[in-house]
């Protein structure tokens, strides 16, 4: 019988990677909710903690709980708004890194597979090409051996868990993945590796591009 889940985050503060009148660069901690979850026990996330330094912060987008890696904040409702609409267009440039299990062939590719909630098994997403919203990604293999891939992931659309669900689809599950990877791929990992290395988008305030980096932990 499976061991009910519990909530335990790192309790690390938050690792601020540059604050200005209008954004906030954060480098997320893996096992940390980025947002309030429903029940008590999961009050605990980033946007609190952040609340405790910088009580106007603006939520702008998210990651897992099992990623790590740069997020933007916003601290005015105009910054909210600007980079809101970034991400919505697709203006926004965010690279990945993950360890995948096995060699993944070719060096370069596109994973062009619609996803939608798998209810049944929820948080759990599925391809369904019927009824799925489009989800593609691009990957490059940085290194690789029999055992594992070191890939660079460039996300095209930001689909919940698209880069996990995409990299099964492949046939090389992210390892660590609590959710997709199954047996050794699973269990001799601490964390699931995947980080969020590089955020580009541009400045509410003057539309200039920046590019922001969180280095990679694993």
């Amino acid at each position: 019988m499976t061991a009910p889940y519990v909530y335990n985050p790192p309790m690390e503060p938050p690792r601020i990677l540059h604050a200005d009148h209008e954004v906030l660069l954060v480098d997320k901690q893996s096992g940390l909710l980025t947002v309030p979850g429903k029940d008590a026990d999961r009050q605990d996330c980033l946007i609190n903690r952040l609340r405790g330094i910088y009580p106007e912060v603006l939520l702008v987008h998210r990651l897992d709980q099992d990623t790590s890696g740069v997020m933007v904040f916003a601290l005015t409702p105009h910054a909210q708004r600007h980079l809101g609409l970034q991400f919505e267009k697709r203006q926004t440039k965010k690279t990945y890194i993950a360890r995948v299990h096995g060699r993944l062939t070719p060096a370069t590719g596109q994973v062009d597979l619609p996803l939608i909630v798998d209810w049944p098994n929820r948080p759990r997403q599925m391809v369904d090409h019927e009824n799925g919203r489009p989800a593609q990604t691009d990957w490059r293999v940085i290194k690789a051996s029999d055992a594992e891939s070191r890939v660079r992931l460039l996300p095209i659309t930001g689909r919940s868990h698209q880069l996990r669900v995409h990299m099964l689809s492949l046939g090389h599950p992210i390892l660590g993945d609590p959710l997709y990877a199954e047996g050794p791929a699973r269990d001799d990992h601490p964390r699931l590796m995947l980080h969020a290395e590089t955020l580009r988008f541009r400045h509410p305030d003057g539309g200039i591009a920046q590019s922001f980096n969180a280095p990679v932990p694993f």
